[in-house]
């Protein structure tokens, strides 16, 4: 969330954040309530102080009257005190719903729209795949080569579920170990988080456990929810701590399953494994101080470059629009892999870093003491290392040949075992 007082000082800008985002919030209602929680608190504190004078001035030698006058003053100051704590209670509970509305600030740069469309082109590694023969999706591959199942998955557990099989099962397993080996050789702590976090967690985080639009599956009468990546558990191990600042930057990887409802999504783009309720990720994730946060943000951007241009697979990065941003982010970058199957040749998304500033820290109470013996809230970031359900749809549709084989990359051949997939 941001800052109480600098939406308050900084009111004209963080309005038209909210509109550059294309997001429902209310600054000003938010401005209106933190006064309002000010004055309450305010009050509150003068009626306490004066309890404590009366408190005081009861153990004074005193004539029966006077005394019966503070007894009187002491019970009036109860009732009053009672009654501003549940107004402060009820102010503090409604300027923390709209406040955690607010989105964080966008980057200066970031380009200004609404939707992916918006989003702009910075970079380009490798050029689109040429093939000499019409090129299958990956959802046909995968089922010619006996390695992906979703007509079974959907029987057992329904619609955007899939089943891997035979070498998938390996290619999987190839693409988590490679990522891994190079987030270790950088220095990155490596971590299989839980995959359930508790809804307090989430909601720091910046997802939405509840209602129609949430993309959050819980877990009844539990107070928990399955994770949506691990982003959310990564983000969640430090929280309520003060972190050395010695040991800053913290660099986590975290391999988990992701859950995800997927609510709303259809159509070609969510096609096979693009989209699906269920799937394996790699996820970096740093802390670090206000200072070095771009720079770090930069690293986990080239490390997502490094992985794919490793796998020999042609993408692009593209500086995230304010409309696609979502509420934590401060800046993103999103790289999208070249996908021969998709709407004849389309690019498609396969990975994000994302700088969230302090926003999520505030949330989970994460900080670090300063040199000058403060403590201050650390920068929070994120980043995919490898999202295996879309690695493999750019493997198998990049990697094809016209007799219905699909070759493994290189750097994945040692952890294969094998240098091809052949039809069964």
């Amino acid at each position: 969330m941001l800052d109480y007082r600098f939406i308050k000082e900084n009111l004209d800008a963080v309005r038209k954040n909210i509109a550059d985002r294309n997001m429902k919030a209310d600054a000003d209602l938010v401005v209106n309530l933190f006064d309002k929680r000010n004055e309450l608190l305010r009050g509150l504190e003068d009626k306490r102080r004066r309890r404590n004078e009366v408190a005081d001035s009861m153990k004074q030698k005193l004539s029966p009257e006077g005394r019966q006058k503070l007894i009187d003053e002491g019970k009036a100051l109860k009732d009053e005190i009672a009654a501003l704590e549940r107004d402060f209670e009820a102010a503090e509970a409604d300027l923390a719903r709209e406040g955690s509305r607010i989105p964080n600030m966008a980057h200066p740069s970031a380009p200004v729209g609404k939707e992916d469309k918006d989003n702009l082109e910075v970079k380009r590694v490798g050029e689109p795949t040429k093939f000499g023969f019409p090129p299958k999706d990956h959802v046909q591959l995968g089922q010619e080569l006996d390695i992906l199942d979703f007509d079974t998955a959907t029987r057992v557990s329904g619609t955007k579920f899939y089943y891997l099989k035979n070498e998938g099962v390996i290619l999987e397993l190839a693409l988590v170990r490679y990522a891994l080996d190079i987030l270790m050789k950088k220095r990155f702590t490596p971590f299989i988080t839980p995959d359930v976090a508790k809804t307090e967690i989430l909601e720091g985080i910046g997802f939405n456990p509840r209602g129609a639009e949430s993309n959050v599956y819980t877990v009844e009468g539990e107070g928990t929810c399955l994770i949506g990546t691990a982003e959310i558990t990564l983000g969640g191990y430090y929280s309520g701590q003060v972190l050395d600042k010695a040991s800053l930057p913290l660099r986590l990887a975290g391999v988990s399953h992701c859950f995800r409802r997927e609510a709303g999504a259809a159509g070609q783009f969510s096609k096979g494994l693009y989209r699906v309720h269920q799937f394996t990720k790699v996820e970096m994730f740093a802390y670090t101080t206000p200072e070095t946060s771009d720079a770090v943000h930069e690293e986990l951007r080239a490390i997502e470059e490094e992985i794919f241009s490793g796998l020999g697979i042609p993408f692009r990065v593209v500086d995230t629009c304010t409309g696609d941003l979502g509420a934590p982010a401060y800046r993103k970058w999103d790289l999208e892999a070249w996908m021969p199957g998709r709407n004849g040749g389309e690019w498609g998304e396969v990975t994000s870093t994302s700088n969230c500033t302090d926003f999520q820290s505030r949330r989970l109470n994460v900080r670090f003491k300063d040199d000058d013996g403060r403590n201050k809230y650390a920068h929070m970031l994120n980043g995919t290392a490898v999202a295996c359900s879309r690695g493999i749809i750019a493997i198998l549709e990049n990697f094809q040949r016209a007799d219905g084989t699909v070759a493994i990359p290189e750097a994945l051949v040692p952890y294969c075992g094998f240098s091809e997939i052949k039809r069964k």
